[in-house]
């Protein structure tokens, strides 16, 4: 039961870390929520399975959280999400209005 609470707090940290980083605005509730899963998978790990388990957990979820940003930046999905219309357009500025109401 305690491996299971640990690899579904790992994955919940992880899937609420990239939900912040490339889907919601800001450092809010999914990224604290994300960390403190992350951490709490640890702590878990470590106080009810072991020391070594603690380290392993750790070392996992810093793995694990590294490969899933890399992943998630190199998939298309960012090319999907980002803005990639060209504006075509000009805009008169003042100035050039004065000078033209001038010269009539």
């Amino acid at each position: 039961m305690n491996i299971f609470l640990v690899v579904l707090l790992v994955l919940a940290g992880v899937a609420l870390l990239l939900a912040e980083m490339f889907l919601l605005p800001g450092f809010g509730i999914a990224g604290i929520l994300g960390f403190g899963s992350l951490f709490g998978a640890v702590i878990v790990a470590w106080i009810y399975i072991g020391s070594v388990a603690g380290y392993i957990t750790l070392a996992a979820c810093l793995l694990l959280s590294g490969l899933a940003i890399w992943g998630f930046v190199r998939s298309r999905a960012l090319d999907k999400m980002a803005l990639d219309t060209k504006v075509e357009g000009h805009v008169e500025l003042a100035d050039n209005k004065l000078k033209n109401k001038k010269e009539n």
